[in-house]
């Protein structure tokens, strides 16, 4: 497996600064990682998945990889911890952290499934956003990126669970990025419609086909294509947008 160099032109450069990528071994994460680091960043990445994340310490050798429930309060907690002793400081958050959930009607939703899907989509962007905020205070600089979805702005049929976390995901990063406006530290998210990733096979065939129908490119986004706007999101070029929620869904969205 090839490592990934970090990027030494100087164009887009984010060398001094510290990442973490939280949900860093999913279909969108891995690309977003390999992309920060080209950008010439040094990485943390968080999952749960102590397979991947081995996986992407052979491609990304330099990356501080930490494994860690971002759903548990303490885990968080010590997963920042252990990204300072390593890294000395954060800069930059971006959250990846998902599951579609079930595509099940409202009436027939398990309520298990329902608070699980909360918590991996909501409660993790808010533990892990809550323990990020002090650092970049401390050091006067900070970005910060969710990944929302066009469900959260729309609401996708049998898919209650998912769309109301990440409208959560919305109104959270409006709320955070008032919050800090003042500190130096931009909070922004990102709704992709239908993303070429693993993360599909959650949904039905149904579901899925009825999502991408709805795209006026007539096709799913790119994994790439996510990280390409996340990264400007997570750079110094982006100085005045914060509490933003970004379009990334092929037309689907006008607003």
């Amino acid at each position: 497996m090839s490592q990934v160099k970090p990027d030494s032109t100087g164009q887009g450069s984010m060398h001094g600064r510290v990442a973490i990528v939280a949900g860093a071994c999913g279909g969108i994460g891995r690309v977003v990682a390999q992309d920060l680091v080209r950008r010439g960043a040094q990485l943390a990445l968080w999952d749960t998945d102590t397979q991947g994340l081995e996986a992407l310490r052979a491609q990304i050798p330099s990356a501080a990889i930490i494994s860690a429930d971002l759903t548990d309060e303490a885990a968080v907690e010590q997963a920042m911890e252990q990204t300072i002793a390593q890294c000395g400081r954060v800069d930059i958050l971006v959250h990846c952290v998902g599951v579609t959930g079930p595509c099940l009607p409202v009436s027939d939703y398990p309520p298990a499934d329902w608070q699980r899907t909360l918590d991996i989509n909501l409660k993790s962007a808010f533990l892990c956003s809550r323990v990020a905020v002090a650092p970049m205070r401390a050091a006067g600089y900070g970005r910060i990126v969710f990944l929302a979805s066009i469900a959260g702005k729309e609401g996708n049929a049998d898919m209650s669970a998912y769309s109301a976390a990440k409208a959560g995901v919305i109104a959270l990063t409006k709320s955070l990025g008032k919050e800090l406006a003042k500190a130096s530290i931009l909070v922004n998210c990102v709704a992709p419609a239908v993303i070429e990733t693993p993360l599909n096979r959650q949904m039905t065939p149904e579901a899925l086909q009825a999502s991408l129908s709805r795209i006026p490119l007539g096709r799913a986004g790119q994994p790439q294509e996510v990280a390409n706007l996340i990264g400007w999101l997570a750079s110094e070029e982006c100085s005045f947008s914060t509490g933003a929620c970004f379009d990334l869904s092929g037309g689907r969205a006008t607003y």
